[in-house]
């Protein structure tokens, strides 16, 4: 796990960065000790145009009971070119509460590296915020800040949003709403015309094995804007965690 943290280290400080526009909710827990293998998969439909696809593959590791860190590779293509390389992600959530409030509030940190030299480098930082809403309901609500740097058009600090409403039917599924916006600069928002607001149902499963080990799996199917343009979007997510 080391060598392969310093090699995706060293391999992001030689690519330029722009973030992809990846649309998975943050949620926290305490995963000391566990590693994942993941698989995501995305794509963007607009009338007109071909579908954007982008495959990422990841390992996870909770390194304490408080943080747990993710390194991401993206591929970006479509229906019409294949795909190719884009970003690398190194993400890092770091839980700042464990029970003692009525919900569970982290830090979220994700830096990005891309091929695309002219777009500069990227981070992604903000609260998660998580919380039970009776039994077998659960609430997510996230805000994040993006910042572009050493980049040849600087840019202001954009401001992005998560939410997620699950409910869990045991003993292994849960179905729920997901959502994702992108506000304009965090001190003084786009006209709406110009924001991006999106939502839709996601379904859940685990499926636990021996040792535990588990698959998690979740899909989601979004309907909105995209980049401030009408789209659909479909998400997949598949983790092993052991």
């Amino acid at each position: 796990m080391l060598r392969f943290v310093v090699f995706v280290l060293l391999l992001s400080a030689s690519l330029a960065s722009r973030a992809d526009p990846g649309y998975y909710v943050v949620s926290v827990y305490d995963n000391e000790g566990q590693r994942s293998v993941e698989y995501r998969h995305w794509t963007v439909s607009r009338p007109g145009r071909p579908m954007r696809i982008w495959p990422e593959l990841g390992v996870g590791w909770g390194v304490t009971s408080r943080w747990t860190t993710l390194l991401l590779a993206s591929w970006d293509g479509s229906s019409e070119k294949a795909t190719r390389l884009s970003t690398l992600n190194w993400q890092n959530d770091v839980l700042l509460t464990q029970g003692q409030l009525p919900f569970d509030l982290a830090l979220h940190l994700n830096l990005y590296a891309d091929r695309d030299r002219a777009t500069g480098n990227a981070w992604e930082f903000g609260p998660v915020f998580q919380t039970e809403l009776g039994t077998h309901t659960q609430l997510n609500a996230n805000l994040f800040f993006e910042r572009r740097f050493r980049t040849d058009e600087p840019g202001p600090t954009e401001l992005k949003y998560q939410w997620q409403l699950k409910r869990r039917v045991p003993p292994f599924w849960a179905f729920g709403l997901q959502g994702f916006g992108e506000l304009g600069p965090w001190d003084h928002w786009s006209e709406r015309d110009a924001q991006s607001h999106r939502a839709g149902p996601a379904v859940f499963a685990t499926l636990p094995l021996r040792d535990g080990r588990s698959v998690q799996v979740q899909a989601a199917y979004l309907i909105g804007e995209i980049n401030a343009r009408h789209g659909r979007m479909f998400s997949l997510r598949a983790a092993y965690t052991f």
